[in-house]
């Protein structure tokens, strides 16, 4: 069975830069070590980077969150030092959940990453109205949410859509 791991937003707006948090800053390790054993194993490896343009301040979005964030070709918009690795795949999307995961070929899912309130819980879901049959999964130990409290909300949500956390 193929193995995916999807590392969603692990960017340094999000880690240290304009968003980012102790806790963000905490789980950079697991993540790297989660990436490393995937990566040995020759399993899937897919990052997504939240990309924002110029213009970030009059959408929808910008509205809600007034903060510049991820503005594609900026520092903050790059896969956070030491997390990339060659072979894997990349996702620009420009908001919260990515649509289009119904082009790709998905057996067994695990996700990591930022935030796990915000997009982390955005895509799981998504994955599972598209692949409703395949094991979505979290490591919790490799996410953080905005707050404690909204990781722990988003970690229970996904839990009553079927998705395993760990």
């Amino acid at each position: 069975m193929k193995k995916t791991l999807i590392v969603v937003d692990m960017q340094k707006d999000f880690i240290d830069g304009a968003l980012g948090s102790k806790e963000a800053v905490a789980i950079v390790e697991n993540v790297k070590k989660k990436i490393a054993e995937y990566q040995e194993n020759g399993d899937e490896i897919i990052f997504t980077r939240d990309t924002h343009q110029a213009d970030y301040l009059t959408t929808n979005e910008g509205k809600y969150l007034p903060v510049e964030h991820c503005i594609e070709g900026t520092d903050g918009w790059q896969i956070y030092e030491g997390l990339e690795v060659p072979g894997a795949i990349y996702i620009n999307k420009p908001n919260f959940g990515y649509t289009g995961w119904a082009d790709f070929q998905l057996e067994e899912v695990e996700m990591v990453g930022l935030c796990t309130d915000i997009c982390v819980v955005s895509n799981a879901l998504i994955l599972k109205a598209v692949f409703p049959e395949i094991k979505v999964s979290v490591d919790a130990s490799c996410c953080a949410g905005v707050t404690p409290e909204s990781h722990e909300a988003a970690l229970t949500t996904m839990r009553m859509c079927q998705v395993e956390v760990n």
